[in-house]
């Protein structure tokens, strides 16, 4: 317990630069498993694709429940599981299929709103009461939201709307996964996820399927096992060390975005993407770090619901 709570200085360093770069390492995995999904989307369909990631997810995580054991997974709320994976199935589509309309860059920046949606989301779902001010820096974001689509340019795409759609959808996911925390344990939630999310993703994967070539079959094993990796980082970064110095290191999904984004597909930002999502940045972090001052309990980070 000493240990995790970071109990003695040279121990407290070490677990801190520890959880910092499990997360930093998190981020990596899920900007890569981004541009897996982008290069796939060209040959492969969205449908296909969210088959594979949750199948590969479930196949990954089957061992470690053996290992826990299944008496473990005793629940009383299987309707909100089921609404929950319907949901997450959903905004997994429509999140893939933004990445295969737009530069990755700019798709991952308006991800990032999802810290934005969770206000008029949680005051429905969860009857929280919503102040002022992050009601200010909710409009501050979606000014930067704005500049990075520039309504009525060309920039302004389905894509974009996709883009934005899909973090709606996961800040509706994510408030589930609130109100499932009250009473069911992390290892419930993530093991009922990908149980539910599997099957759901199957039929229309079957519907659009399109066999895919060895090369392409090795990617979307990549694509389950990468976001296995990603979240378990993520998981074992906030047992390390302060959810206050993890949070803003979420945002390193965006220069690896870019440089991903360059090499790999020959992408640079523009002008305006870099504007806008300074500001989206930077509101999204306002609202996460006042989070934090107001409950003084860890906030679940945009990518945490961003990439199921």
């Amino acid at each position: 317990m000493n240990e995790l709570n970071g109990a003695g200085g040279p121990r407290r360093l070490s677990s801190a630069l520890e959880g910092a770069l499990l997360m930093v390492f998190s981020c990596a995995c899920f900007a890569a498993m981004s541009a897996l999904i982008r290069y796939l989307s060209g040959s492969i369909s969205s449908f296909e694709i969210a088959f594979f990631r949750n199948a590969v997810g479930l196949i990954a995580i089957l061992p470690w429940m053996a290992h826990l054991g299944f008496g473990r997974l005793k629940t009383h709320r299987l309707k909100l599981y089921v609404s929950r994976g319907a949901l997450g199935v959903v905004a997994m589509w429509v999140w893939y299929a933004a990445l295969g309309m737009m530069p990755l860059a700019e798709a991952i920046t308006l991800n990032f709103t999802v810290a934005f949606w969770m206000i008029p989301v949680a005051i429905v779902m969860l009857k929280e009461r919503i102040g002022p001010k992050r009601w200010a820096a909710t409009a501050v974001g979606f000014a930067g939201v704005l500049i990075v689509l520039q309504p009525g340019a060309e920039a302004f795409s389905l894509g974009g709307l996709l883009a934005i759609g899909s973090a709606f959808l996961f800040a509706v996911s994510m408030c589930i996964i609130k109100l499932l925390s009250k009473t069911e344990t992390p290892t419930q939630i993530v093991f009922y996820m990908n149980l539910i999310m599997t099957p759901l993703s199957l039929g229309p994967a079957i519907v659009f399927w399109s066999f895919p070539t060895w090369p392409e079959l090795g990617w979307l094993i990549a694509i389950g096992l990468i976001a296995v990796a990603g979240h378990f980082s993520m998981a074992r970064a906030f047992s390390l060390a302060e959810a206050s110095a993890l949070v803003p290191l979420d945002f390193m999904r965006l220069p690896f975005a870019i440089l991903i984004g360059y090499f790999a597909f020959g992408e640079f930002p523009g002008v305006w993407t870099w504007v806008g999502g300074a500001i989206i940045i930077g509101s999204a972090l306002y609202i996460a770090r006042r989070e934090m001052r107001v409950h003084q309990a860890p906030v679940v980070p945009p990518s945490a619901g961003a990439v199921p």
